[in-house]
């Protein structure tokens, strides 16, 4: 491809300090090929990089120097959503893929994207399932989180978990540059940069829908921003929620401000403490623990399953966290006749 010729696709690559991973990054990138029934597309690498003070900086530029592909641009460090947008600003691709420099790619990644979003010119997002790189043991709840991600296919799915946590892995998506120029890019804030445009473009309508292969190796490096970053603390996550949740009950809630809440222990109430403050009221905590029921937190009576008014006369928070608690309630709430429209994940 010559430096004049547009790329259908521009993977946007940020990269800070990412010397340990950036080589194996880009070789997974150069080593992108056809999939059955559906060509390589003519691709480019942005590499965005954001101040980095390692080797980053010479591993691009020696990098550039073997593959016309790769395009770097170097910016004063400004942080994650900045350089994002400013891949975002400087992508030539009709697709705009990412990628992060401490994965690696599956070969047909991008020929398979390309035509799951040719195949539906009414899908906005193509995510992947994605491989969990890191120890399954000392990170079990990382692990669990990747098999949660990868169990949400369909873009109903999708959307119906949405406020449970962010329901595609970032690094594994591929968007329109239609999507953008409609709904915006990345916001920057107290917030995970990904799951806040997720949310966003779901709640103005977009459709996210995943392939259900492998397409990624996510890694977990010491330094993940999900573990070392503020952003993504649980208090940040809870006010995530809270704002784009709220928006939902306030638009689909027949008995709004009221909510039932499935779940009245701690871990559930400081999920719904942001929901409050934004005006949505539990009518009461619904828990199955004999320890709790009968119990006040916060002035809000805990009551038995046996309690909640019948489908269709009230609407359902699942607020459950406990590992397997949130899909048994489903569960009972489906066999006890609630449809979806009855009750929300969160």
């Amino acid at each position: 491809m010559s430096s004049a010729a547009a790329p259908l696709v521009s993977v946007i690559l940020p990269v800070y300090n990412a010397a340990s991973g950036l080589g194996a990054a880009l070789s997974s990138l150069w080593a992108q090929r056809p999939a059955p029934g559906a060509p390589l597309p003519p691709f480019e690498v942005l590499a965005v990089d954001d101040g980095s003070t390692d080797h980053s900086p010479a591993l691009l530029e020696a990098a550039a120097r073997r593959e016309p592909r790769l395009r770097v641009l170097r910016r004063p460090h400004q942080g994650i959503a900045a350089t994002l947008n400013a891949g975002l600003a400087a992508a030539r691709g009709r697709y705009l893929a990412r990628m992060d420099a401490d994965d690696t790619t599956h070969p047909e990644r991008l020929a398979r994207q390309v035509a799951h979003l040719d195949a539906d010119p009414g899908l906005h997002l193509s995510a992947g399932m994605v491989d969990f790189g890191g120890d399954a043991v000392r990170a079990g709840g990382f692990a669990h989180f990747v098999d949660w991600q990868n169990s949400l296919r369909s873009s109903e799915d999708i959307a119906r978990n949405r406020f449970r946590d962010t329901p595609v892995c970032h690094p594994s998506v591929m968007f329109r540059r239609a999507a953008v120029e409609r709904w915006g890019g990345y916001a920057d804030g107290d917030f995970a940069e990904d799951w806040e445009l997720w949310l966003r473009w779901l709640d103005a309508g977009a459709r996210l829908e995943k392939l259900p292969l492998r397409l990624l190796t996510w890694n977990d490096p010491p330094g993940r921003a999900t573990r070392a970053d503020a952003r993504y603390r649980e208090a940040a996550c809870n006010e995530l929620r809270a704002l784009w949740l709220a928006r939902e009950l306030a638009r689909s809630n027949p008995f709004h401000p009221e909510v039932w809440v499935l779940g009245a222990g701690r871990v559930a109430r400081r999920r719904l403490a942001p929901l409050r403050r934004l005006g949505v009221r539990p009518a009461a905590y619904i828990d199955i623990d004999p320890r709790k029921i009968g119990n006040r937190p916060g002035g809000i009576a805990v009551l038995p399953r046996a309690a909640l008014p019948g489908p269709g006369r009230c609407r359902i928070l699942n607020a459950l966290t406990a590992h397997g608690a949130a899909e048994e309630a489903a569960g009972w709430l489906s066999e006890a006749g609630y449809g979806p429209e009855d009750w929300w994940l969160s």
